[in-house]
């Protein structure tokens, strides 16, 4: 079992959890990076189904963390995004693999055709609503 970190900072407005651990390592994580590598069911899928791509979280923040046990910590989004666990060994194994798990991550949407941005919001109600007029079938003789 991993051993806690021996600190761990949220820089809100910088968007970054910094972490050290015991062996004198230190790494900061994008909350965008965290965020897209939620451990929750909604990202890494449910059940036998894969997992989500998530799009769209360059500019997502992290508000706040709560612990969870001696085991773990909970991340709560500025999306509303807050049931993944990170344990110590996850954030652990983030820590050391973020090159490569963020250049996979990045291949995965450009072979989605997918963007890190979100997308516009609407500005108007008619875009938000797409209405569709169908003509009626013209009668069948009887």
């Amino acid at each position: 079992m991993m051993t806690a970190p021996t600190e761990i900072q949220l820089r809100r407005k910088s968007g970054l959890l910094v972490l050290a651990w015991a062996d004198g390592s230190r790494h900061e994580l994008s909350a965008e990076f965290l965020r897209v590598h939620s451990p929750s069911a909604e990202v890494r899928g449910h059940g036998r189904s894969g997992a989500v791509l998530q799009t769209g979280k360059r500019q997502v923040g992290i508000t706040g963390l709560e612990p969870t046990g001696n085991y773990a910590i909970k991340l709560i989004f500025d999306d509303r995004h807050s049931s993944g666990l990170y344990s110590w060994e996850y954030l652990h194994h983030l820590c050391m693999h973020k090159d490569s798990l963020w250049a996979d991550y990045l291949e995965q949407l450009q072979a989605a055709s997918a963007s890190r941005d979100p997308a516009p919001a609407a500005r108007s109600l008619s875009e938000q609503v797409q209405v569709i007029n169908i003509q009626p079938l013209p009668e069948s003789p009887t």
